[in-house]
């Protein structure tokens, strides 16, 4: 599903002062592919991906899934466009009180699909992100890598058509981040999805993304292909985010 937003604009008021947190971006996510919005904390990024996502209505600009426009829905196409649209968070937002398999089937329940249906869908969402024999483990019992697999599980339970991941490995020790980066590309690739990875980590956006826009002061600065922007940054804050990678 290809995404365009234009002209988005978000303020809230902070301290009796009101914040930009988001000024006039637009950007293109072409259909199929991962794209990367890096930027600094406090640049905007989590506002951005609320917006994008349609968590959050923008103040100003307009929002379009394949051409449709989707930031002015009514309240119950709301909720039909939300189910098609999987989130994976950086502290995984699962359920402790439930297990691994519990919680990849809590979305099909409360969409009211029928037992049988789910249990074939979550044993073929744990085979997919390799967890087929910790289905009945306790989160508790997960290590952080473990968390994210089933988290990823849960967020594509509904078959979306987009998948949006905000900071999904900053909780994650580098090793894991790999095994979780490629775990998305695969997916990517089986599903078609558009994903789209919120990060301050530029060896993310290295690894993972096709296409990236650097967020800085709540504004779009430089957008292009991952090699365009490495190989000829131009805004201070890419050479930044770049200087900081060659020297890790």
């Amino acid at each position: 599903m290809e995404i365009k937003i234009a002209n988005l604009g978000r303020s809230y008021v902070q301290d009796d002062k009101t914040v930009e947190a988001v000024k006039d971006v637009s950007i293109e996510i072409p259909s199929n592919t991962i794209y990367g919005i890096i930027g600094k904390s406090g640049a905007g990024k989590s506002t951005l991906v609320r917006l994008i996502s349609l968590l959050e209505k923008p103040d100003s600009g307009e929002i379009y899934y394949d051409r449709k426009r989707v930031d002015n829905l009514s309240k119950k196409d709301l909720i039909l466009q939300h189910r098609r649209i999987g989130m994976i968070f950086q502290n995984f937002n699962l359920f402790y009180s439930r297990t691994a398999a519990k919680n990849i089937a809590y979305p099909l329940e409360i969409c009211h699909v029928a037992e049988k249906d789910i249990k074939k869908r979550v044993k073929e969402l744990l085979e997919l992100v390799g967890l087929a024999d910790r289905a009945d483990a306790p989160i508790s019992t997960l290590s952080g890598g473990q968390k994210q697999r089933v988290a990823i599980a849960r967020a594509l339970a509904n078959n979306p058509d987009i998948l949006f991941c905000d900071e999904a490995t900053s909780a994650l020790d580098p090793q894991t981040t790999r095994s979780i980066l490629e775990l998305i590309r695969n997916i990517q690739k089986k599903m078609n999805l558009t994903v789209v990875m919120i990060t301050h980590q530029m060896e993310v956006v290295r690894d993972a993304c096709e296409y990236v826009s650097v967020l800085n002061n709540g504004s779009v600065v430089e957008t292009g292909t991952v090699k365009e922007i490495f190989s000829n940054p131009k805004s201070e804050v890419t050479k930044d985010f770049l200087s900081h990678l060659t020297s890790n």
